[in-house]
């Protein structure tokens, strides 16, 4: 009998759009969930990437360093990754195009798929939101100021999901990719890509466990503003 795809979801993008950033779950808690994903550290402090069940921060200086178990995310997203779709890309490709391809091979887009792409990068764009200080702003202002760099002939890994438009708010709708190269020294959040030659490997997910950080104070008694969340989604990502 197959094990069930469990997607686990500490905290919601809805949240962290609004400017709840405080860290309310440990790293190491979130590793005991899965062994591939992505988020955030406290205080939208860089991008969190999580791949073969080790953690790394994308930092906005542009370094990469692997993280402590002790250290913090108000949002997270994480599952134990075993692929049941692969495909091959023999050519230079551009990330439209590998998008395209991997919309393609989905189960359906009314499901969580896990996507991740190993290969040969002509080009890499990434970003990495700036650790904010309280009171916070909220994360469509942040994206603003958030530092951008470019690196070419990368060999590394793509680590993300896809979401369905239902789910816009508890996650980001669509792809939401972070990278990290091989020698683990370059990472971040994916803005744009060239791919020469990579393996694509996918994973639909039978379930969303949403996990909620009921023993926060902020969170359980903060009122938040949705009503422009899913322009300010698309804005930010």
């Amino acid at each position: 009998m197959t094990k069930e795809a469990i997607l686990y979801q500490h905290g919601t993008l809805g949240a962290l759009m609004a400017g709840l950033m405080d860290g309310t779950e440990t790293i190491a808690n979130i590793l005991k969930k899965g062994d591939f994903g992505i988020g955030t550290l406290s205080g939208l402090d860089g991008e969190l990437i999580i791949l073969g069940g080790k953690a790394y921060q994308g930092r906005e200086d542009g370094a990469l360093i692997a993280l402590y178990e002790d250290q913090e995310t108000p949002y997270a997203a994480v599952t134990t990754f075993k692929p049941t779709i692969t495909f091959q890309v023999e050519q230079l490709t551009d990330n439209l195009k590998i998008n395209t391809l991997i919309r393609e091979q989905l189960k359906s887009e009314n499901l969580f798929h896990a996507i991740k792409i190993h290969g040969k990068f002509k080009k890499v764009h990434i970003r990495a939101m700036p650790k904010q200080e309280k009171p916070y702003k909220r994360l469509v202002e942040v994206s603003k100021e958030q530092p951008e760099f470019i690196k070419e002939d990368v060999t590394g890994t793509i680590v993300g999901f896809f979401t369905p438009e239902l789910f816009q708010g508890v996650a980001a709708a669509d792809f939401h990719l972070h990278f990290i190269d091989d020698d683990q020294t370059f990472g971040g959040h994916l803005m744009d890509f060239e791919l020469e030659t990579g393996t694509v490997e996918i994973e639909p997910m039978d379930s969303l466990l949403q996990h909620f950080p009921k023993n926060d104070e902020t969170f359980i008694h903060t009122e938040i503003d949705y009503a422009d969340l899913n322009k300010e989604i698309k804005e930010a990502e």
